[in-house]
């Protein structure tokens, strides 16, 4: 990756993380709890495939055979999507 586009990444993943810290430090000063972020992706069975459905657009971002495999998929988005990098051996790009 380009030095500059990657300062850029890890610019954003920092802001991502202090807003993170600010929110829950908000919710600490009002003596409530965080309210929970509901999943992102969502694995439907269609035929004898496992779509991996985005739940806010019901976009399909992948499909797997198996069951597990799907389940593994989803758990990788939803890191991506919380700016974590994950990786599976083997999968797909």
């Amino acid at each position: 990756m380009h030095p500059s586009i990657q300062q850029r990444v890890d610019g954003v993943a920092a802001l991502h993380i202090r807003s993170n810290i600010a929110t829950a430090a908000f919710y600490a000063l009002i003596g409530k709890d965080q309210p929970v972020q509901e999943v992102r992706f969502q694995v439907k069975t269609k035929g004898n495939a496992y779509h991996i459905v985005e739940r806010s657009t019901g976009l399909t971002k992948g499909f797997r055979w198996n069951w597990r495999e799907a389940v593994n998929f989803a758990q990788v988005l939803e890191a991506r999507a919380d700016s974590i990098k994950v990786t599976l051996s083997g999968e797909r790009k």
